[in-house]
């Protein structure tokens, strides 16, 4: 079952977070993710949510969304996002 990893982050530190952004591909791909929205742009159909940038990537599992996100490969890059944005992350499993 496919498990997505849904983030909402607003960047306060905009120099600093484009090394976060040319880091963390490659953290993704060696656990088979990949991208399915990167910073596009929103538009809230219902409710009072204020997206800010939002990403959701798509891992074959679970698990390997979970060895992802406490990764050596992804140490850096999630190192330097959590000092330069503030973010809400979440992971779903797909159908």
């Amino acid at each position: 079952m496919g498990a997505y990893v849904i983030v909402d982050i607003e960047i306060l530190n905009p120099v600093e977070y484009e090394a976060y952004k040319k880091l963390t591909p490659a953290s993704i791909a060696v656990y088979n993710g990949k991208f399915i929205v990167r910073g596009g742009a929103t538009e809230v159909l219902e409710g009072d949510v204020k997206p800010g940038r939002v990403v959701v990537i798509e891992f074959p599992t679970t698990k390997l969304a979970k060895d992802w996100w406490s990764s050596k490969e992804y140490s850096e890059a999630k190192n330097i996002r959590q000092h330069s944005a503030k973010t809400n992350m979440i992971l779903v499993e797909g159908v």
